[in-house]
């Protein structure tokens, strides 16, 4: 413990130098980094951007059901984040009598906001490091399998005693690959209510042409209402709740800006893998991500042109289709940043300074002197296990639609009696009730055949042939042909009918439903062949790079280090500014509203726009929201982002909302795994242009008026 103590303090003192963007950084740490942040410019003190003994900029800062970010913008709780965040909330209110899709919406009122009773908000309370009490008990004579369960009994004892004690939830996290642990105390509201969206031809102006490209065009923002009880606490969806009140909310800046102008882009990152060793950064580069870009490319080819031909299956696949392509093209932007980059080569030099370094000292040696070569030899050895993994979730859970639908229905089917004995067969026939319900509202039985026809043999090649269900290889096409012909499960009247006066022989036919037996089998197949083996590896790759982590932290205390993306509230700073990533080529940092008109191809669906847009635009009707005479409608900055930061404030050197921030330059998407100053940008929609939309598009002034604009 003397020693753990030792390197933790070293850790958590280190004074990070000043590095371009690079990191993403804890906030309950800012003393350590606040100095470099004001050689950007940052004018606020650290108790202004967190802090837990009074109100802070964090206050101002949500989790946005569970994936993206979202910040408070007024004292009514009413909160901004991304329209591709709220695109589920936005789809699944929409109908051809109300196409919030294609029209946008704009409550005018309260009493018109709609409930989200589905959806949550987040909001850090506290970030505590619990190091310590996490490793206590452990010994270097431990197995690793005891160590294991002993820190899960520490962790699960600690988030017990502090939810009790503080009423909140609590949850810790490894850091560094679990060389520290924080625990995050966090609570959750959950009566959320849409106020306002874009139209898509606003929200998503660009489509997947422009997702991950600068220059880029698109109003990629929602706005949202939390509301609480009588007190201001957490309550379910009542129409006797109020709006909540926040401990802070973000002012709103119409400040000029410029290049070089400080940012901080403040939310919740999701996952990053700087620490990839060059055998499983090859990995990726090589086999896992060009086979799962493919199998989305093919799904891809068959959803976009039907939603095109119909716009009742644009409604039902519009959120369906966006989240399949935005990470395929986030992919291919990956693979090409990695190989300009030379990112392999890079991984091996550092690898071999490494390992030099590890002979320098005998301790070292012994306990750092052989993990590459170990992790190599690891993923060598166990990487058809990983990408057996990778592509069972792209077959099963992104391709053909009624496998996991199907799934849904195996415990009714196959565990009748264990369900009705223990009291859980009507809650479990009431859940398929409402699944049906939701399944078909945005379900094509043609396209998902379609998908299955293509994807499958796609799967099948990909695979090796010892990790399938004996016989499928061979025999995928005639079951599907039996599944598409006679499967119940796959039309919503005949799934309602079996679940009427459901009974112990409507469980057995259940059973023999060819979607069923299909889906099962792969699913079992999955955890009997492939699972196992790939846990024992993730179990010791993960032993693995905890020592590898741990020796880049000891051996290179000069080096500047951040601890990955895990979700967690994370702060990350730079400047506004252009780039080149291009011989040739330079970006400026801002686009404008002239852009848009430029891109606009009148029935595209990527390109076209309302005709009250154009109208607006003809006028010159852009009121307070021009600079220097041009709406701002996109800005790039030097901040270190990934996913989960959609949505996230960017915010200015007083603590005041610039934009918000929604996407990354496709020069920039290999951030996760390596950073390059020179190329990485992170996107964000100008505040500017999102209030000019509000007012002026959406006439919804009256959300204007909730705000505090500082001019």
């Amino acid at each position: 413990m003397k020693k753990l103590l030792a390197f933790v303090v070293a850790l958590l003192l280190f004074m990070p130098m000043s590095w371009a963007g690079e990191g993403m950084w804890i906030p309950a740490l800012i003393d350590m980094f606040y100095s470099d942040m004001k050689t950007y410019g940052l004018k606020l003190k650290p108790s202004q951007i967190y802090s837990t003994n009074k109100s802070s900029l964090k206050d101002a800062i949500v989790q946005f059901d569970g994936g993206c970010t979202a910040e408070l913008v007024s004292k009514q709780g009413l909160l901004l984040t991304n329209h591709h965040c709220g695109f589920d909330a936005i789809q699944q209110h929409s109908s051809l009598e109300n196409d919030y899709l294609k029209h946008g919406f704009w409550a005018k009122n309260r009493s018109e906001e709609l409930a989200c009773p589905w959806m949550h908000v987040t909001f850090v309370k506290e970030m505590r490091e619990v190091t310590f009490d996490v490793l206590k008990g452990t010994t270097e004579s431990m197995t690793e399998e005891e160590k294991a369960a002993k820190v899960s009994a520490n962790i699960k004892a600690l988030e017990a005693a502090a939810a009790a004690e503080k009423g909140y939830k609590a949850k810790i996290k490894p850091f560094h690959k679990g060389n520290v642990y924080y625990m995050l105390t966090t609570q959750d509201y959950n009566d959320i209510r849409l106020v306002g969206a874009p139209p898509s031809a606003i929200g998503k102006y660009g489509g997947d042409t422009d997702n991950w490209v600068w220059p880029r065009h698109t109003g990629d923002f929602s706005v949202f209402r939390i509301y609480a009880d009588e007190d201001n606490a957490p309550a379910d969806y009542s129409e006797a709740n109020r709006p909540y009140k926040p401990a802070h909310f973000l002012p709103i800046s119409m400040k000029d800006k410029k290049e070089g102008d400080f940012t901080m882009v403040y939310g919740f990152p999701g996952r990053t893998d700087q620490h990839y060793s060059a055998a499983k950064l090859g990995f990726y580069m090589q086999q896992e991500r060009p086979a799962r870009i493919k199998m989305r490319e093919t799904s891809l080819g068959i959803i976009k042109p039907a939603m095109n031909s119909s716009d009742e299956i644009r409604i039902k696949y519009a959120s369906k289709q966006a989240s399949i392509a935005n990470a395929w093209k986030k992919w291919i932007g990956q693979l090409g940043g990695l190989r300009d980059l030379k990112a392999l080569d890079k991984k091996a030099h550092w690898e071999k300074k490494y390992n030099s370094r590890a002979q320098i000292k005998e301790e070292w040696t012994e306990e750092f002197g052989t993990v590459l070569e170990d992790l190599a030899k690891l993923q060598e050895e166990n990487q058809k296990y990983e990408f057996a993994r990778a592509l069972f979730i792209e077959y099963f859970f992104v391709g053909p639609e009624f496998l996991r639908f199907s799934y849904g229905f195996n415990n009714l089917a196959n565990r009748y009696e264990e369900l009705e004995a223990a009291g859980k067969l009507e809650a479990e026939i009431a859940r398929l009730k409402e699944a049906n319900t939701a399944f078909f509202k945005n379900y094509d039985l043609g396209i998902d055949q379609k998908i299955y026809e293509q994807l499958t043999p796609l799967y099948v090649n990909y695979m090796d042939n010892s990790l399938l269900p004996d016989d499928f290889a061979e025999a995928w096409a005639a079951t599907g042909k039996a599944i598409f012909a006679d499967s119940k499960l796959l039309h919503e009247k005949k799934v309602a009918a079996i679940l009427e006066n459901f009974d112990a022989k409507a469980a057995a036919e259940l059973a023999k439903d060819p979607a069923l037996q299909l889906a099962a089998s792969l699913y079992s197949n999955y955890l009997q062949k492939v699972a196992p083996s790939y846990g024992a590896f993730q179990a010791q790759e993960e032993e693995l790079m905890e020592t590898y982590v741990k020796g880049a932290l000891t051996m290179f205390p000069k080096q500047r280090h951040w601890s990955d993306a895990n979700s967690t509230l994370r702060i990350a700073y730079g400047k506004l500014e252009g780039s080149a990533p291009h011989d040739g080529m330079a970006y400026l940092p801002y686009t404008t509203i002239e852009g848009v008109m430029q891109k606009y191809q009148k029935d595209h669906p990527d390109f076209d726009l309302p005709e009250r847009f154009m109208e607006l635009y003809e006028a010159k009707d852009f009121g307070p929201y021009t600079q220097n005479g041009e709406l701002w409608v996109c800005f790039t900055a030097s901040n270190h982002t990934t996913g989960g930061n959609s949505g996230s404030p960017v915010i200015d050197a007083k603590g005041r909302l610039m934009g918000i921030n929604f996407d990354r330059s496709w020069e920039s998407t290999m951030s996760d795994f390596m950073f390059d100053e020179s190329r990485c940008r992170n996107i964000a929609v100008d505040i500017r242009y999102v209030l000019w939309v509000i007012d002026r598009y959406g006439q919804a002034s009256w959300l204007i008026d909730e705000m505090k604009l500082v001019k």
